[in-house]
C-alpha cells in the first residue's frame, strides 16, 4: 500500500528478524510523519512487554521545538522525556536541552568565516557533574579540512580529513586524554 497516496508525508514500516539456529525472533513498528513545519516518529518493539517510543518536532520561521518521550508497558511508565529549543540565524545556531529534567545543556554553533566553524556546548545535571567542550572546523580547501576539540575532562580532539574522490574520503583522527 502506498500511504504517501493515502495521506502525504506517512511513512510506515515493519521491521522484523529471526534466528533460526536459536528460534528468536524480534520486531518492531515505524510510523513517521513529516509535513513542511511538522515532524512526528513512534516506534514499537514488537516484545511481550513493548516500549512505545515517540518524538516529535515543531519548526517556524528561525525557532524550532522538540519533545521525545517513552512509554513502557511492563512498567507502565513514561521513561524518557527530552525537550529541546533551537534558534536558526544562518551563521548562528542557539540550542538548549533538558534531559528527564535531570540534565540541562546548550550551545553555540557560529559560522565565523567561509574557513572557519566554531561550537561550544555546556550542560549541568541537578545535583552532580557539569561539563563544557569547545571545537572549530577550519577548512583547508572544497576537499580537505582540519578539526580540534577540547572538553573539561582534558580530552582534546583533533582530525584531519581528506576527500579524495567522490565516494572515497579519508579522515585521520586522534582523541589524546590529558589525564593520563
Amino acid at each position: 500500500v502506498d500511504y504517501d497516496k493515502l495521506v502525504p508525508g506517512l511513512k510506515l514500516t515493519l521491521d522484523g528478524s529471526f534466528q533460526p539456529n536459536s528460534g528468536s525472533k524480534s520486531g518492531k513498528f515505524k510510523t513517521e510523519y513529516k509535513h513542511e513545519k511538522f515532524l512526528f516518529n513512534a516506534d514499537l518493539n514488537l516484545a511481550s512487554s513493548p516500549v512505545v517510543n515517540m518524538s516529535t518536532s515543531v519548526g517556524h520561521g528561525a525557532y524550532s521545538l522538540g519533545y521525545q518521550t517513552a512509554f513502557d508497558s511492563g512498567k507502565s511508565a513514561l521513561t524518557k522525556h527530552n525537550l529541546a529549543l533551537a534558534y536558526n540565524a544562518g551563521d548562528m545556531i542557539l540550542h538548549a536541552t533538558a534531559t528527564d529534567s535531570k540534565v540541562f545543556g546548550g550551545g553555540i554553533y557560529l559560522k565565523n568565516s567561509p574557513v572557519l566553524e566554531t561550537g561550544v556546548t555546556a550542560s549541568s545535571a541537578v545535583g552532580g557533574s557539569s561539563s563544557f567542550g569547545i571545537g572549530c572546523k577550519y577548512s583547508l580547501g572544497p576537499d580537505a579540512s582540519l578539526r580540534a576539540k577540547v572538553n573539561n575532562a582534558s580530552q582534546v580532539g583533533l582530525s584531519y580529513q581528506q576527500k579524495l574522490r567522490d565516494g572515497v574520503t579519508v579522515t585521520m583522527s586522534a582523541n589524546i586524554d590529558g589525564n593520563k
